[in-house]
C-alpha cells in the first residue's frame, strides 16, 4: 500500500503506534498476521456480545466491557498492519488481499454481535452492510484511477468510535436501548457516508 491509498491517522504519528510497531517487526509479526489478528478479535466480540444475553448483569457488564476492548484492539491492528508494511518493509505481494478482507470481516461480525446484543440482529446486520458498502464505494473509486475517498461522517474509525462507546455505556447500564440508539446513529450516519462518497465518485466520473 502506498502512502497516497492510506487512511490519514493522526495517531499514526504518535509514540505508542511507532513503539507498538516497532516491536512486532522485532518479533517477526507480518503485516498479513496482524490483519488476520482483527478478524480474530471480531470473532472474539461476535461471542461475547451474545454471551452478553445468555447470564445475570456481571456478565452482561463483563462480556460488554471487554467487546469494547475487542473493537479497539482491531483498530489497533488496522493501524499497525501498515506501518510494519510501510515504515517496518514488511510489505508481501498478498498486502492489498489482507489490508481489506479482514476489514470487511470484522465489520460483520461486530455488528452481527452488536445486533444480537441489542436484541435486534437485523438492525446489526443493517449497520454491517452499510459499513461494507462504504468501503465498496471507496475502492470502486480508487479502481476507476482516483484516490481513496475516506470521508465521513462515519467512516471506519468514527463507526467503531460509536459503537464503542455506545458498548461501554450499555454495559454500565445494562441497556439493550443503548444499543439500539447506538445502531442507528451508526446507520444513519453510515447512510450519509454511503451518499456523499457517491455523489463524489459520481461528479469525478463525469468531469474526467
Amino acid at each position: 500500500m502506498s502512502d497516497g491509498n492510506r487512511r490519514p491517522l493522526t495517531s499514526r504519528n504518535s509514540q505508542w503506534a511507532a513503539r507498538l510497531a516497532s516491536w512486532a517487526v522485532q518479533k517477526g509479526l507480518t503485516p498479513n498476521q496482524i490483519s488476520q489478528a482483527s478478524m480474530a478479535f471480531a470473532a472474539t466480540g461476535l461471542a461475547l456480545y451474545w454471551l452478553s444475553t445468555q447470564g445475570p448483569g456481571i456478565v452482561q457488564f463483563l462480556c460488554l466491557i471487554l467487546a469494547a476492548a475487542t473493537l479497539q484492539a482491531r483498530l489497533v491492528c488496522n493501524l499497525i498492519d501498515g506501518m510494519v508494511a510501510i515504515e517496518g518493509g514488511k510489505g508481501a505481494k498478498d498486502g492489498p488481499f489482507w489490508n481489506e478482507a479482514p476489514d470487511r470481516a470484522s465489520d460483520l461480525l461486530f455488528f452481527t454481535g452488536a445486533g444480537l446484543a441489542a436484541g435486534n440482529p437485523a438492525l446489526g446486520l443493517l449497520a454491517a452492510a452499510l459499513a461494507i458498502a462504504t468501503a465498496y464505494i471507496r475502492e470502486l473509486g480508487r479502481a476507476e484511477g482516483f484516490p481513496p475517498d475516506f470521508s465521513g461522517p462515519l467512516s471506519k474509525p468514527q463507526r467503531m468510535a460509536v459503537l464503542t462507546a455506545g458498548t461501554t455505556v450499555a454495559a454500565l447500564y445494562a441497556s439493550e436501548w443503548t444499543l439500539n440508539l447506538t445502531l442507528w446513529i451508526i446507520v444513519a450516519g453510515t447512510a450519509v457516508t454511503i451518499l456523499r462518497r457517491s455523489r463524489t465518485l459520481i461528479e469525478k466520473l463525469k468531469s474526467r
